[in-house]
Protein backbone atom coordinates (compact mmCIF):
# COMPACT_ATOMS: atom_id res chain seq x y z
CA UNK A 1 0.00 0.00 0.00
CA UNK A 2 1.29 3.81 -0.82
CA UNK A 3 1.75 5.50 2.09
CA UNK A 4 0.66 9.43 1.53
CA UNK A 5 4.12 10.73 1.51
CA UNK A 6 5.19 14.12 0.05
CA UNK A 7 7.68 13.62 -2.99
CA UNK A 8 8.60 15.87 -5.38
CA UNK A 9 6.30 16.27 -8.32
CA UNK A 10 4.91 12.75 -7.02
CA UNK A 11 7.96 11.23 -8.42
CA UNK A 12 10.05 9.40 -5.95
CA UNK A 13 13.10 9.20 -8.38
CA UNK A 14 12.68 13.43 -8.62
CA UNK A 15 12.91 13.50 -4.87
CA UNK A 16 15.48 12.19 -4.74
CA UNK A 17 17.52 14.22 -7.42
CA UNK A 18 16.63 16.99 -5.54
CA UNK A 19 17.72 15.67 -2.33
CA UNK A 20 21.15 14.88 -4.26
CA UNK A 21 21.20 11.18 -3.44
CA UNK A 22 21.68 10.03 -7.01
CA UNK A 23 25.53 10.85 -8.01
CA UNK A 24 24.96 7.31 -10.56
CA UNK A 25 22.44 5.08 -11.52
CA UNK A 26 21.56 2.79 -14.41
CA UNK A 27 19.73 4.01 -17.42
CA UNK A 28 17.70 6.71 -15.09
CA UNK A 29 14.62 7.02 -17.16
CA UNK A 30 13.79 3.57 -17.14
CA UNK A 31 14.86 3.40 -13.35
CA UNK A 32 12.31 6.33 -13.26
CA UNK A 33 9.47 4.21 -15.39
CA UNK A 34 10.41 0.99 -13.21
CA UNK A 35 9.87 2.75 -9.78
CA UNK A 36 6.43 4.67 -10.82
CA UNK A 37 4.90 1.59 -11.69
CA UNK A 38 6.19 -0.45 -8.64
CA UNK A 39 6.14 -1.62 -6.66
CA UNK A 40 9.77 -2.43 -6.87
CA UNK A 41 12.05 -4.45 -4.38
CA UNK A 42 15.14 -2.34 -3.36
CA UNK A 43 18.38 -3.67 -1.22
CA UNK A 44 20.80 -2.11 0.32
CA UNK A 45 23.49 -4.25 2.14
CA UNK A 46 26.12 -3.39 5.11
CA UNK A 47 28.38 -6.25 6.63
CA UNK A 48 28.10 -7.09 9.91
CA UNK A 49 31.85 -6.34 11.05
CA UNK A 50 30.94 -4.86 14.30
CA UNK A 51 27.67 -4.99 16.66
CA UNK A 52 26.39 -1.86 15.71
CA UNK A 53 25.93 0.54 12.32
CA UNK A 54 27.37 3.86 11.82
CA UNK A 55 26.07 7.25 10.86
CA UNK A 56 28.02 6.40 7.41
CA UNK A 57 24.63 3.33 6.96
CA UNK A 58 21.61 5.41 7.93
CA UNK A 59 21.94 6.50 4.33
CA UNK A 60 21.43 3.37 3.03
CA UNK A 61 18.92 2.17 5.99
CA UNK A 62 16.92 5.82 5.31
CA UNK A 63 17.11 5.21 1.52
CA UNK A 64 15.19 1.81 2.43
CA UNK A 65 12.54 3.94 4.62
CA UNK A 66 11.87 6.37 2.23
CA UNK A 67 10.90 3.25 -0.98
CA UNK A 68 8.87 1.66 2.00
CA UNK A 69 7.14 4.54 2.61
CA UNK A 70 6.32 5.08 -1.08
CA UNK A 71 4.93 1.43 -1.03
CA UNK A 72 7.88 -0.42 -2.15
CA UNK A 73 9.84 -3.24 -0.44
CA UNK A 74 12.71 -3.07 1.50
CA UNK A 75 15.50 -5.39 1.70
CA UNK A 76 18.31 -4.84 4.60
CA UNK A 77 20.84 -7.52 3.69
CA UNK A 78 23.52 -8.09 6.50
CA UNK A 79 26.39 -9.28 4.96
CA UNK A 80 27.51 -12.46 6.98
CA UNK A 81 29.67 -14.26 3.93
CA UNK A 82 31.02 -10.68 2.36
CA UNK A 83 31.64 -9.78 6.00
CA UNK A 84 34.03 -12.66 6.25
CA UNK A 85 36.20 -10.95 4.07
CA UNK A 86 35.83 -7.71 3.28
CA UNK A 87 35.63 -5.03 0.61
CA UNK A 88 38.46 -2.96 -0.86
CA UNK A 89 36.34 -0.25 -1.60
CA UNK A 90 37.40 2.90 0.35
CA UNK A 91 40.20 0.91 2.74
CA UNK A 92 43.91 0.68 2.73
CA UNK A 93 44.03 -3.08 4.15
CA UNK A 94 42.75 -5.81 4.64
CA UNK A 95 39.89 -6.53 7.51
CA UNK A 96 40.84 -8.90 9.97
CA UNK A 97 38.12 -11.95 8.99
CA UNK A 98 35.02 -12.75 11.91
CA UNK A 99 33.92 -16.46 12.70
CA UNK A 100 30.30 -17.50 12.46
CA UNK A 101 29.34 -17.11 16.18
CA UNK A 102 31.20 -13.27 16.28
CA UNK A 103 28.81 -12.65 12.92
CA UNK A 104 25.80 -14.04 14.63
CA UNK A 105 25.51 -11.85 17.06
CA UNK A 106 26.32 -8.87 14.95
CA UNK A 107 23.65 -9.62 12.94
CA UNK A 108 21.41 -10.24 15.73
CA UNK A 109 22.27 -6.93 17.67
CA UNK A 110 22.11 -4.76 13.97
CA UNK A 111 18.65 -6.11 12.86
CA UNK A 112 16.94 -4.62 16.16
CA UNK A 113 18.74 -1.07 14.96
CA UNK A 114 17.45 -1.86 11.51
CA UNK A 115 13.90 -2.59 12.75
CA UNK A 116 13.85 1.04 14.06
CA UNK A 117 13.92 2.36 10.85
CA UNK A 118 12.98 0.13 8.47
CA UNK A 119 9.29 -2.64 8.67
CA UNK A 120 10.66 -5.42 9.36
CA UNK A 121 8.24 -7.23 10.78
CA UNK A 122 5.83 -7.50 7.71
CA UNK A 123 7.26 -9.54 4.63
CA UNK A 124 5.36 -8.24 2.50
CA UNK A 125 6.82 -4.67 3.24
CA UNK A 126 10.43 -5.23 4.41
CA UNK A 127 12.81 -7.80 4.89
CA UNK A 128 16.13 -8.27 6.79
CA UNK A 129 18.56 -11.06 5.08
CA UNK A 130 21.97 -12.58 5.35
CA UNK A 131 24.02 -13.66 2.98
CA UNK A 132 25.81 -16.96 4.45
CA UNK A 133 22.73 -18.61 4.09
CA UNK A 134 22.78 -19.09 -0.14
CA UNK A 135 26.47 -18.53 0.16
CA UNK A 136 28.24 -20.82 2.52
CA UNK A 137 26.49 -24.47 0.87
CA UNK A 138 28.26 -23.39 -2.20
CA UNK A 139 31.37 -25.12 -2.94
CA UNK A 140 34.36 -23.43 -4.68
CA UNK A 141 34.17 -25.55 -8.05
CA UNK A 142 30.36 -24.28 -8.61
CA UNK A 143 30.84 -20.71 -7.52
CA UNK A 144 33.68 -20.42 -10.45
CA UNK A 145 31.33 -22.31 -12.94
CA UNK A 146 28.32 -20.36 -12.09
CA UNK A 147 29.75 -16.79 -10.99
CA UNK A 148 33.23 -16.58 -12.01
CA UNK A 149 32.63 -17.43 -15.46
CA UNK A 150 30.31 -14.81 -16.39
CA UNK A 151 32.89 -11.78 -14.74
CA UNK A 152 35.84 -11.31 -17.08
CA UNK A 153 39.31 -10.33 -14.81
CA UNK A 154 39.52 -6.94 -17.29
CA UNK A 155 36.37 -6.25 -15.61
CA UNK A 156 37.14 -6.32 -11.98
CA UNK A 157 40.76 -4.54 -12.52
CA UNK A 158 39.16 -1.87 -14.11
CA UNK A 159 36.93 -1.07 -10.28
CA UNK A 160 38.41 2.12 -9.30
CA UNK A 161 38.52 0.06 -5.81
CA UNK A 162 40.48 -2.24 -6.67
CA UNK A 163 42.94 0.04 -9.02
CA UNK A 164 43.43 1.78 -5.66
CA UNK A 165 44.39 -1.34 -3.64
CA UNK A 166 46.77 -2.73 -6.08
CA UNK A 167 48.48 1.06 -6.18
CA UNK A 168 48.88 1.00 -2.43
CA UNK A 169 51.80 -0.78 -0.94
CA UNK A 170 49.70 -3.28 0.70
CA UNK A 171 48.40 -4.56 -2.44
CA UNK A 172 45.21 -6.46 -2.21
CA UNK A 173 44.30 -10.11 -1.28
CA UNK A 174 42.76 -12.83 -3.55
CA UNK A 175 40.06 -13.39 -0.82
CA UNK A 176 39.23 -8.88 -1.15
CA UNK A 177 39.35 -8.94 -5.11
CA UNK A 178 36.45 -12.05 -5.12
CA UNK A 179 34.31 -9.63 -3.32
CA UNK A 180 32.95 -8.15 -5.87
CA UNK A 181 32.01 -11.24 -7.76
CA UNK A 182 30.23 -12.18 -3.79
CA UNK A 183 28.15 -9.53 -4.28
CA UNK A 184 26.77 -10.19 -7.79
CA UNK A 185 26.19 -13.16 -6.65
CA UNK A 186 23.66 -11.70 -4.02
CA UNK A 187 21.96 -9.47 -6.24
CA UNK A 188 20.88 -12.30 -8.65
CA UNK A 189 19.97 -14.51 -5.45
CA UNK A 190 17.56 -11.43 -3.80
CA UNK A 191 16.56 -11.10 -7.83
CA UNK A 192 15.78 -14.86 -8.26
CA UNK A 193 14.21 -15.36 -4.23
CA UNK A 194 13.04 -11.88 -3.48
CA UNK A 195 11.89 -10.45 -6.85
CA UNK A 196 14.67 -7.12 -6.33
CA UNK A 197 15.58 -5.30 -9.23
CA UNK A 198 17.49 -2.20 -7.67
CA UNK A 199 20.39 -1.65 -5.50
CA UNK A 200 21.50 0.40 -3.43
CA UNK A 201 24.84 2.01 -2.48
CA UNK A 202 27.13 4.55 -1.61
CA UNK A 203 29.45 6.08 -4.48
CA UNK A 204 32.69 3.72 -3.59
CA UNK A 205 30.39 0.75 -4.25
CA UNK A 206 29.10 1.82 -7.47
CA UNK A 207 31.72 -0.42 -9.12
CA UNK A 208 30.20 -3.30 -7.03
CA UNK A 209 26.68 -1.84 -8.11
CA UNK A 210 27.30 -2.69 -11.44
CA UNK A 211 29.04 -5.73 -11.33
CA UNK A 212 25.85 -6.96 -10.02
CA UNK A 213 23.83 -5.52 -12.79
CA UNK A 214 26.07 -6.76 -15.19
CA UNK A 215 26.09 -10.42 -13.98
CA UNK A 216 22.45 -10.39 -14.09
CA UNK A 217 22.12 -9.19 -17.75
CA UNK A 218 24.84 -11.59 -18.92
CA UNK A 219 23.68 -14.80 -16.43
CA UNK A 220 19.76 -14.09 -16.98
CA UNK A 221 19.25 -11.70 -19.63
CA UNK A 222 17.34 -9.60 -17.34
CA UNK A 223 17.88 -5.65 -17.03
CA UNK A 224 18.09 -5.34 -13.21
CA UNK A 225 18.82 -1.73 -11.47
CA UNK A 226 21.36 0.00 -9.36
CA UNK A 227 22.28 3.38 -7.65
CA UNK A 228 24.71 5.07 -5.59
CA UNK A 229 24.67 8.43 -3.76
CA UNK A 230 27.61 10.43 -3.01
CA UNK A 231 29.83 9.83 0.47
CA UNK A 232 29.00 11.49 3.60
CA UNK A 233 32.65 12.13 4.67
CA UNK A 234 34.03 13.24 7.83
CA UNK A 235 35.35 16.78 8.71
CA UNK A 236 38.50 15.07 7.61
CA UNK A 237 37.71 14.00 4.43
CA UNK A 238 37.35 10.40 5.47
CA UNK A 239 34.15 7.93 4.03
CA UNK A 240 32.62 7.69 7.75
CA UNK A 241 32.76 4.21 9.26
CA UNK A 242 33.38 2.04 11.77
CA UNK A 243 37.26 2.62 11.38
CA UNK A 244 37.13 5.47 9.81
CA UNK A 245 36.00 9.46 10.33
CA UNK A 246 33.69 10.27 12.82
CA UNK A 247 32.61 7.29 14.74
CA UNK A 248 28.84 7.77 15.71
CA UNK A 249 26.98 4.43 15.95
CA UNK A 250 23.51 3.88 16.05
CA UNK A 251 23.74 1.50 19.42
CA UNK A 252 22.62 3.64 22.00
CA UNK A 253 24.84 1.98 24.29
CA UNK A 254 27.94 2.95 21.98
CA UNK A 255 26.56 6.15 21.35
CA UNK A 256 23.86 7.97 23.16
CA UNK A 257 20.91 9.65 21.74
CA UNK A 258 22.40 12.76 23.55
CA UNK A 259 25.34 12.53 21.66
CA UNK A 260 24.31 11.60 18.24
CA UNK A 261 22.05 14.53 19.10
CA UNK A 262 24.86 17.07 19.60
CA UNK A 263 27.28 15.32 16.56
CA UNK A 264 24.60 16.56 14.26
CA UNK A 265 24.12 19.89 15.93
CA UNK A 266 27.49 19.99 15.32
CA UNK A 267 27.20 20.82 11.62
CA UNK A 268 28.76 23.61 9.66
CA UNK A 269 26.30 25.75 8.42
CA UNK A 270 27.41 25.01 4.98
CA UNK A 271 26.64 20.99 5.64
CA UNK A 272 23.25 21.51 7.18
CA UNK A 273 20.71 21.41 4.45
CA UNK A 274 22.44 18.37 2.58
CA UNK A 275 22.20 16.60 5.96
CA UNK A 276 18.82 17.82 6.21
CA UNK A 277 17.53 16.45 2.48
CA UNK A 278 19.76 13.60 3.41
CA UNK A 279 18.45 12.21 6.70
CA UNK A 280 15.06 13.83 7.23
CA UNK A 281 12.13 12.51 6.21
CA UNK A 282 10.45 15.69 5.84
CA UNK A 283 9.29 16.61 2.47
CA UNK A 284 12.06 19.12 0.26
CA UNK A 285 9.85 22.24 0.46
CA UNK A 286 9.45 21.92 3.87
CA UNK A 287 13.41 21.24 4.44
CA UNK A 288 13.79 24.35 2.18
CA UNK A 289 11.68 26.59 4.08
CA UNK A 290 13.64 25.25 7.67
CA UNK A 291 16.54 26.44 5.62
CA UNK A 292 15.49 29.78 4.68
CA UNK A 293 14.54 30.27 8.18
CA UNK A 294 18.36 29.47 9.48
CA UNK A 295 19.80 31.55 6.88
CA UNK A 296 17.92 34.74 8.24
CA UNK A 297 19.27 33.86 11.98
CA UNK A 298 21.97 31.47 11.77
CA UNK A 299 22.99 31.73 15.50
CA UNK A 300 19.61 30.19 16.67
CA UNK A 301 20.78 27.04 14.63
CA UNK A 302 17.04 25.76 14.32
CA UNK A 303 18.48 24.17 10.98
CA UNK A 304 20.51 21.99 13.29
CA UNK A 305 18.50 21.14 15.97
CA UNK A 306 15.91 19.97 13.16
CA UNK A 307 18.47 17.95 11.69
CA UNK A 308 19.16 16.60 15.41
CA UNK A 309 15.90 16.47 16.38
CA UNK A 310 14.96 14.18 13.16
CA UNK A 311 17.77 12.15 13.58
CA UNK A 312 17.16 10.99 17.14
CA UNK A 313 13.77 10.98 16.54
CA UNK A 314 13.89 8.31 13.49
CA UNK A 315 16.69 6.25 15.49
CA UNK A 316 15.77 6.20 19.50
CA UNK A 317 11.76 7.58 19.47
CA UNK A 318 10.86 11.20 19.49
CA UNK A 319 10.85 11.28 23.32
CA UNK A 320 14.67 10.67 23.06
CA UNK A 321 15.17 13.34 20.64
CA UNK A 322 13.04 15.62 23.32
CA UNK A 323 15.47 14.54 26.05
CA UNK A 324 18.58 15.27 23.99
CA UNK A 325 17.49 18.41 23.08
CA UNK A 326 16.40 19.64 26.59
CA UNK A 327 18.86 18.29 28.24
CA UNK A 328 21.83 20.06 25.63
CA UNK A 329 19.79 23.23 26.53
CA UNK A 330 20.03 22.14 30.39
CA UNK A 331 23.60 23.42 30.32
CA UNK A 332 22.97 26.86 29.06
CA UNK A 333 20.00 27.69 30.42
CA UNK A 334 19.78 30.80 32.79
CA UNK A 335 16.76 29.45 34.91
CA UNK A 336 16.76 25.44 34.54
CA UNK A 337 14.15 24.85 37.76
CA UNK A 338 11.37 23.74 35.07
CA UNK A 339 13.51 20.93 33.58
CA UNK A 340 11.78 17.54 33.31
CA UNK A 341 13.43 14.65 35.26
CA UNK A 342 14.15 12.63 32.14
CA UNK A 343 16.49 15.62 30.96
CA UNK A 344 18.27 15.53 34.03
CA UNK A 345 18.46 11.66 33.85
CA UNK A 346 19.85 12.08 30.60
CA UNK A 347 22.38 15.02 31.86
CA UNK A 348 23.68 12.78 34.78
CA UNK A 349 24.61 10.08 32.12
CA UNK A 350 26.19 12.59 29.53
CA UNK A 351 28.30 15.23 31.70
CA UNK A 352 30.29 14.50 35.19
CA UNK A 353 27.86 13.50 37.76
CA UNK A 354 28.28 12.67 41.38
CA UNK A 355 25.79 11.09 44.00
CA UNK A 356 26.18 12.61 47.59
CA UNK A 357 24.29 12.74 51.25
CA UNK A 358 22.53 15.82 52.12
CA UNK A 359 25.68 15.36 55.27
CA UNK A 360 28.61 15.27 52.40
CA UNK A 361 27.08 19.00 50.84
CA UNK A 362 27.67 21.09 54.28
CA UNK A 363 31.29 21.39 53.03
CA UNK A 364 30.54 23.82 49.76
CA UNK A 365 34.20 24.27 49.48
CA UNK A 366 34.49 20.71 49.85
CA UNK A 367 31.85 19.56 47.16
CA UNK A 368 33.78 21.57 44.40
CA UNK A 369 37.19 20.44 45.20
CA UNK A 370 35.78 16.82 45.10
CA UNK A 371 33.39 17.07 41.93
CA UNK A 372 36.54 18.78 39.92
CA UNK A 373 34.88 22.26 39.53
CA UNK A 374 37.79 23.53 41.79
CA UNK A 375 42.17 22.29 42.03
CA UNK A 376 41.85 23.37 45.91
CA UNK A 377 39.68 24.97 48.52
CA UNK A 378 41.68 28.10 47.59
CA UNK A 379 41.03 28.05 44.23
CA UNK A 380 37.44 27.22 45.06
CA UNK A 381 37.05 30.45 47.48
CA UNK A 382 38.71 32.88 44.65
CA UNK A 383 36.11 31.79 42.35
CA UNK A 384 33.45 32.32 44.09
CA UNK A 385 34.54 35.58 44.98
CA UNK A 386 35.16 36.37 41.51
CA UNK A 387 31.65 35.14 40.63
CA UNK A 388 32.24 31.98 38.42
CA UNK A 389 29.85 29.59 40.00
CA UNK A 390 26.63 29.02 39.79
CA UNK A 391 23.97 26.67 41.19
CA UNK A 392 20.86 25.76 39.16
CA UNK A 393 22.01 28.96 36.84
CA UNK A 394 22.26 31.28 39.74
CA UNK A 395 25.00 32.56 40.65
CA UNK A 396 26.79 31.36 43.45
CA UNK A 397 27.61 33.90 46.50
CA UNK A 398 30.23 33.98 49.21
CA UNK A 399 27.77 33.40 51.67
CA UNK A 400 25.90 30.65 50.12
CA UNK A 401 25.85 26.97 50.90
CA UNK A 402 24.75 24.02 48.71
CA UNK A 403 23.21 22.79 51.06
CA UNK A 404 20.93 25.82 51.18
CA UNK A 405 19.94 25.55 47.82
CA UNK A 406 16.43 24.17 46.28
CA UNK A 407 17.32 21.06 44.54
CA UNK A 408 15.62 20.65 41.29
CA UNK A 409 12.74 17.51 41.57
CA UNK A 410 13.49 17.79 45.24
CA UNK A 411 17.32 15.59 44.47
CA UNK A 412 19.15 17.30 41.67
CA UNK A 413 22.01 20.67 41.60
CA UNK A 414 23.37 21.68 38.45
CA UNK A 415 26.83 23.22 38.98
CA UNK A 416 28.86 25.72 36.47
CA UNK A 417 32.09 26.88 36.53
CA UNK A 418 31.89 29.41 33.32
CA UNK A 419 30.17 28.05 30.69
CA UNK A 420 32.20 24.84 29.86
CA UNK A 421 32.55 23.24 33.18
CA UNK A 422 29.42 21.67 34.78
CA UNK A 423 28.43 18.93 37.47
CA UNK A 424 25.25 17.45 37.97
CA UNK A 425 24.86 16.31 41.84
CA UNK A 426 22.40 13.83 42.96
CA UNK A 427 21.40 14.31 47.06
CA UNK A 428 20.13 11.71 48.90
CA UNK A 429 19.01 11.72 52.45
Amino acid sequence: MTLDVQLVDGDLIADLEARGLIHDSTDREHLRALVADGPVGIYYGCDPTADSLHVGNLIGLVMLRRFQDAGHRAIALAGGATGMIGDPGGRSEERNLLDDETLDHNVRRIKAQLGRIVDLEQPDRGVLVDNREWTQPITVLEFLRDVGKHVTVNQMLARESVKARIASENGISFTEFSYMLLQANDYLWLHEHEDCTIQVGGSDQWGNILSGVDFIRRKRGTAVHGFCWPLLTAADGTKLGKTTGARMWLDPERTSPYALWQHFLQTSDDDVRRQLLTFSLRPVAEIEEIVAAHLEAPFKRVAQRTLADDVVALLHGPSAASGASEAADLLFAKDPTDASRAALEVLASEIPSTEMSISEIEDTLDVLVTTGLASSRGDARRTITDNGYSVNGVKLGEKDQLSGQKRLHGEYLLLARGRKLHHLLRIFS
